[in-house]
């Protein structure tokens, strides 16, 4: 079904006049979204004295916005597309901002634990639809420069949370954190109302309510899963359990998705090259960039003996290259001269070569040196591979539809964020365990560290926990590298495809005009010749 003119997103090819100031307002709001992913670790020890919270409730504190918000990402991503993304950016800075005061002002670990739920729906919203509103207001000369800035402020948000935590807890209570966000979300609601352009698809299709349902219970019990397996044991029934309720449901999502005439995730989109290619470089780039930052921090406090602020500004140094380069706008350069699968298998190259200099050069305890250069040049790859493959996944998918589209690129970072860390870590562990002294009998350092017997027998579990780290780089390495090679080749086949099929259809145009039956659509005619790998038959 077409949308009405009206209803359609603007699909010119001239930007919004004020698309760099909207990008400013929406990465503010993104930014304080993402830091409260990491920035309640170290306020741990203050909720657990303040609030005579549990281990299981300072757990629950932080899974609770993360595992909604991956939860939603879906629905969320859908629901900007059918209701409006500028109404549902407001809504997710009025949630969040909302969240925010209640959680800042909390008494109990229920108070806190309820508002972080809370402000996990309003970061969802928020997280689809700036990237749905950078697609919307960016044509696609700037597009990717656009993107490079927007996943900037992702690593940004990502490595600065504990640093920024510290920061706050060095001069108020832990409340703070979270009474901070309030003035970034009333500005970002005044700025938003009164500069973001509204776009949305049409209201005849109904709302794909079970669709959103499944997603949501799938992605929710799924990343639940990836976040209890390190603690609890990934053969354990809680894991195992929920793991396969999440593969269930969302194996019925899919089913549910094929059968409906208008799903919410066009399952269509996956015969692409285009889009699987560069899916499965999304996945990996997070993969290799979470498992390695998890194993890292455990190694600079056990083995090298930082605090965790210290550990924390020794792993900066991968994020801050992220933001130079992609500030300077390198990605975008080169993704203009060399194409995006070029640019993609470069930039996954390089975080490759980043994480064997780590496992090589700075695994063992003689200093931070060859760790710093490793995380350098991972940073590099992160810098040129991420914004490459998230405006490959937009432009895979119908403008119509970047609300999801926003919503498949976030639900991929969760994905290999999880992956990383189960995955590298299960590595790091098995490694850990062959080599660390039989007496000892435990299979985590710091509980192999303190049942040792003297400092010869610290040593050694110090050096296998090095040996763990540098089998589980070397082990992320390969798997970034023949990913990202998959990727490029995915993406440089789907780029011949469209280049022949656009050659073909000139070409029966120019022979066959007049002819009987050979009417194309004139109307969005560029566009829909980019999206037809995408999209498959008309619906």
């Amino acid at each position: 079904m077409t949308a009405p003119a009206a209803e359609r997103p603007d699909l010119s090819h001239q930007g919004h006049p004020q698309r760099w100031l909207i990008l400013g307002v929406i990465c503010l709001a993104q930014l304080v979204v993402l830091l409260d992913n990491t920035v309640l670790n170290v306020a741990i020890p203050s909720l657990t004295s303040e609030l005579n919270a549990s281990t299981a409730d300072v757990q629950w504190m932080i899974n609770a916005y993360s595992l909604v918000q991956a939860g939603l990402l879906l629905t969320a991503g859908s629901s900007a597309d059918r209701y409006g993304r500028k109404k549902m950016l407001m809504v997710g800075l009025a949630l969040f901002g909302v969240g925010s005061l209640v959680a800042g002002l909390a008494e109990s670990s229920g108070q806190l634990i309820a508002a972080r739920a809370g402000m996990g729906v309003g970061g969802a919203l928020l997280l689809t639809t700036t990237l749905a509103v950078v697609v919307q207001i960016f044509d696609e000369t700037e597009r990717v420069k656009a993107i490079g800035i927007w996943s900037t402020v992702a690593s940004l948000g990502f490595a600065a949370g504990p640093l920024f935590g510290g920061f706050v807890l060095d001069h108020f209570w832990w409340g703070a954190i979270f009474l901070i966000n309030i003035p970034v979300a009333l500005i970002g609601l005044v700025a938003v109302a009164r500069l973001v352009p509204e776009s949305k698809v049409a209201q005849g299709d109904r709302p794909d309510l079970l669709g959103a349902l499944l997603s949501t219970i799938g992605m929710t019990a799924a990343v639940f899963a990836i976040i209890s397996g390190p603690e609890h044991g990934w053969g354990s029934g809680r894991v195992l359990l929920t793991a396969f309720l999440g593969i269930a449901v969302l194996a019925g999502f899919v089913l549910w998705e094929l059968h409906i005439p208008n799903p919410m995730l066009d399952m269509h989109f996956f015969r692409n090259q285009k889009f699987v290619g560069a899916v499965a470089g999304a996945i990996l780039v997070a993969f290799g960039m979470t498992g390695s930052l998890f194993l890292l921090t455990q190694h600079l406090q056990f083995v090298l003996g930082y605090g965790p602020l210290e550990a924390g500004l020794r792993t900066a140094p991968m994020a801050l290259t992220v933001v130079a380069l992609n500030l300077t706008g390198v990605g975008a350069r080169m993704v203009r001269k060399f194409g995006t699968p070029a640019v993609i298998a470069a930039g996954m190259s390089c975080l490759a070569a980043g994480l064997v200099a780590i496992a090589v050069l700075g695994g063992g305890d003689g200093g931070y040196g060859g760790m710093l250069f490793g995380l350098i040049v991972m940073g590099a790859g992160v810098a040129l591979a991420m914004p490459a493959m998230a405006n490959a996944i937009m432009s895979a998918i119908p403008p119509e539809k970047a609300g999801v589209g926003a919503g498949v690129n976030g639900m991929l970072a969760e994905f290999g964020n999880g992956l990383g860390v189960a995955v590298l870590g299960a590595v790091l562990n098995a490694r850990f365990a062959a080599l660390v002294p039989a007496a000892v009998g435990a299979a985590s350092l710091p509980a192999a560290l303190a049942a040792a017997d003297g400092p010869a027998a610290r040593e050694q579990i110090k050096d296998a926990f090095a040996a763990g780290l540098e089998t589980s780089q070397l082990v992320g390495a390969v798997a970034v590298l023949a990913g990202g090679l998959l990727a490029a080749l995915l993406l440089r086949r789907a780029e011949r495809v469209e280049a022949a099929g656009g050659s073909a259809r000139a070409g029966t145009k120019g022979q066959e005009a007049g002819e009987p039956g050979a009417e194309e659509p004139e109307a969005d005619e560029s566009s829909a010749g980019d999206r037809a790998d995408a999209t498959g038959p008309a619906a």
